[in-house]
């Protein structure tokens, strides 16, 4: 019986036996390898798919504007494994899982020294787990609290170390590990509580936060941000043994004596809450979501912009000023520097968290540079063109300036700074292409009613923009006419610009500006070399104030108002909006006192020509005051000054002399000619002007010698009048001309029918008996004549 056992056992040890048993064992060892490696080149997913994500906000230097909660309500930013410090890693590694480049995801005495401690000594619980095994529990989310559960666990972090590297497990660990309240990933903490990016981490900081994914919930107290005991004593051990490892350094065993304190999340920065809130919703309404978006906005001038609103609406309470939006933009980027979308962000009496700034409202006089702008690009002025402040109509619109007074003759330069209406209005009815609607859609005014649903009243504030939309127009002004984006994040591209206006007429108007004299009531009144172009506005009823205007690089908008549309006397531009707006500029320059306009350079195509004030045309000899205007060749309009004009007197009667004459008989004197509107508002303003001597009684053949013909301005050129049935006796025409300074009367004729005379500075009124079309002709007492063609509708 022994023998064949022996027998038996050596059949099994034969050499054959052996080889096809090895050759088995290795067949499974290949296969298994095999299916190891395919296994993990299989493609997975990354790890950090599917897992909501925060989004710090940054300055353009850097500085922490906000850092946002992920979807599911809690602070995590993905960081990669280099981008961390090695100290951070080496630390985790150190306190959690020596192992951890061994093990294939669990570690076998790790478990049963925990399984032993947990349920057989009866010791505090212990898990055993690794890295690996603390990743797949969270993501995963596992329970692991029971031994079924700690299995899958298990098993799962078997699935990771075939699936993922070992740095890819490590990089997810470190990504997915919770850091106290709601607080995950190391990145996240690192921001959160030492406001610095994972690998600039001090060996105290990182050692603090390798001790903490252990028990988050009680080892910081979180109304100070103080490191409890607990957790300074899990940090010290970590760092014994951290010395174990490495070289002691008592300078580095010195900072750890060192209180620590851990920033709260309620202590994050909360800066420019509007501004990054537009960013968030153009990242929503665009679908993408960034962890680091660095900004163009500037912490240093938001901080000063908010402190000067701030201040100006804490002195003006009892006027109830409450409210304000403020825009500042680096013109040599597009970028914004400072938004201010309200006053108080926090403030729901004033709906504090409503973006000013992108909201749409009257913008009164502010649109008024552009007007001049265009008039200039399409030769209907320059800065010294002599306009009318006069009572005028323009069809069905009668305009009238804000202090319900006229200045008669004005230049171009101050009707624009003083902001008169007439003006304004007179130069946009001139405008053809483009006028001042088509030129605000193309520089995309957003939401604009029709052309017809304003009219003339345009220019006025009649239409609706946003104080963005209005840095955009200025930032155009002083990129010398090329329209550009606004930027809010400094890796959007800078857009490629669109000429909207000419070099030369967007100097002129900066030119024209400049020459506005800032108000009375500024925080600083020393000089200052540095030029500031700006305007006012004041919208009806008083709902909206404005300044805007152009410092340096910067283009700074000022709005006060309420959003609810609620009027204020005390919303008035020039006394309101102004002194905030330079304010804000005097603090800026005196932050930055080397702040400069950059270098644009003067427009070749340009040149200064010498006027005769009084016209703004060229002078004569006889021009009494001369001044220098910018003029653009070819394009801007000029002609010889008339105002001033000689008129030989008869030494014998006092009176014109009429030619021929002898020059020992007469004398030659100096008379202003002003037209009979405009001399009309000198007698009112207590300015009467010495009416120069009629020539009526020189004649030569019947032709007059000199003056210029009336001008009719009403009925309009090219116009159809519609008009009640002339049975009820309404709805006249009434027809105005503008008179030479020596005509005395005005003869009207309704195609070659006389219909009347009027003094010069009379009307008259004309109702058309049938429907048609009719010349209309004025003749003044001297035979000089002026004559249209007009058109009549009579409806029942």
């Amino acid at each position: 019986m022994g023998s064949r056992v022996v027998d038996a056992i050596r059949r099994q040890l034969q050499p054959a036996t052996l080889k096809r048993h090895l050759q088995n064992l290795l067949m499974g060892v290949f296969l298994l390898a095999l299916f190891c490696i395919g296994f993990r080149l299989w493609p997975h997913p990354p790890l950090s798919q599917g897992l909501p994500l925060s989004t710090a906000y940054y300055d353009r230097q850097g500085t922490l504007l906000r850092f946002s909660l992920a979807n599911d309500d809690r602070y995590r930013l993905w960081t990669k494994l280099e981008d961390i410090s090695p100290l951070v890693v080496e630390g985790i590694q150190l306190h959690e899982d020596r192992w951890f480049n061994y093990h294939p995801g669990f570690n076998p005495y790790s478990l049963i020294r925990g399984f032993w401690i947990s349920y057989i000594s009866g010791g505090r619980q212990q898990g055993g787990s690794t890295l690996t095994m603390q990743l797949a529990r969270m993501h995963w989310q596992l329970n692991t609290k029971t031994p079924q559960g700690k299995l899958v666990q298990i098993v799962r972090a078997i699935q990771l170390e075939l699936s993922y590297s070992k740095r890819d497990i490590l990089e997810a660990y470190l990504n997915y590990a919770p850091y106290g309240r709601n607080i995950e990933s190391i990145g996240a903490a690192s921001l959160i509580y030492f406001d610095k990016q994972p690998n600039n981490l001090t060996l105290p900081e990182a050692l603090t936060l390798a001790v903490l994914p252990q028990s988050p919930s009680y080892r910081i107290n979180i109304n100070t941000g103080i490191v409890g005991e607990a957790l300074t004593k899990a940090r010290n051990q970590l760092y014994q043994r951290w010395q174990l490892e490495h070289h002691p350094d008592n300078t580095m065993s010195a900072l750890f004596l060192l209180p620590l304190s851990l920033r709260q999340p309620e202590k994050l920065p909360f800066i420019a809450p509007h501004f990054v809130e537009q960013i968030q919703q153009d990242k929503q309404y665009r679908a993408m979501v960034d962890q680091r978006i660095i900004t163009t906005l500037d912490s240093n001038l938001q901080l000063l912009v908010e402190k000067q609103v701030n201040a100006f609406i804490e002195r003006n309470q009892s006027k109830g000023i409450h409210n304000s939006a403020v825009l500042l933009v680096d013109t040599r980027d597009m970028g914004i520097r400072a938004m201010v979308g309200s006053a108080d962000y926090h403030n729901r009496k004033i709906q504090g968290q409503v973006n000013g700034t992108s909201a749409k409202r009257s913008p009164g006089s502010t649109l008024k540079p552009f007007i001049y702008a265009l008039g200039l690009e399409q030769g209907i002025l320059q800065p010294m063109t002599i306009l009318k402040d006069v009572p005028s109509s323009f069809g069905a619109y009668t305009p009238e300036n804000f202090d319900r007074r006229f200045l008669g003759p004005i230049s171009a330069t101050d009707a624009l700074n003083y902001s008169r209406n007439i003006p304004a209005v007179y130069i946009s009815s001139r405008l053809k292409q483009p006028n001042l609607y088509q030129f605000l859609q193309l520089a995309g005014v957003s939401n604009l009613a029709s052309e017809k649903h304003y009219g003339l009243s345009l220019i006025l504030g009649g239409g609706e923009i946003t104080p963005q939309e209005l840095a955009r127009l200025y930032s155009m002004l002083a990129n010398r006419g090329e329209l550009k984006p606004l930027r809010l994040e400094q890796s959007a591209p800078i857009a490629s610009s669109v000429r909207l206006i000419s070099n030369e007429a967007s100097f002129i108007t900066l030119d024209m500006l400049s020459q506005h004299r800032r108000p009375g009531d500024t925080l600083a009144q020393q000089p200052t070399s540095l030029p500031i172009y700006w305007k006012t506005g004041t919208s009806w009823g008083f709902r909206d104030a404005w300044s805007a205007g152009i410092f340096g690089p910067y283009v700074l908008i000022v709005w006060q108002g309420n959003f609810d549309g609620k009027g204020n006397n005390a919303f008035i531009g020039a006394d309101a909006a102004a002194p905030l707006f330079f304010n804000i500029i005097d603090s800026i320059r005196a932050d930055y006192p080397m702040l400069k306009e950059p270098n644009r350079g003067l427009p070749p195509n340009i040149k200064q020509v010498e006027i005769c004030l009084a016209s703004g045309d060229l002078p004569t000899s006889w021009c009494q005051r001369k001044g220098k205007t910018w003029f653009i060749p070819g394009k801007s309009p000029i002609k010889v000054d008339s105002v001033y004009r000689p008129v030989v007197i008869d030494k014998a009667t006092g009176q014109v002399a009429c030619p021929p004459y002898r020059d020992e008989d007469v004398t030659t004197e100096i008379f202003e000619f002003w037209p009979s509107d405009l001399a009309n508002v000198f007698a009112l303003a207590g300015l009467p002007k010495r009416t120069p001597p009629s020539s009526a009684h020189c004649k030569i053949g019947g032709t007059v010698t000199t003056g210029q013909a009336p001008r009719i301005t009403s009925p309009l050129r090219n116009t159809t009048y519609t008009l009640r049935n002339v049975k009820q006796r309404n709805d006249p025409i009434v027809f105005s001309a503008i008179t030479d300074a020596d005509t005395k009367v005005v003869y009207w004729f309704v195609d070659d029918i006389y219909l009347g005379n009027t003094a010069n500075k009379r009307t008259i009124e004309w109702r058309p008996a049938t429907s048609g079309h009719y010349r209309i002709r004025a003749i003044d007492d001297r035979g000089r004549a002026d004559s249209r063609t007009l058109n009549v509708e009579l409806i029942n």
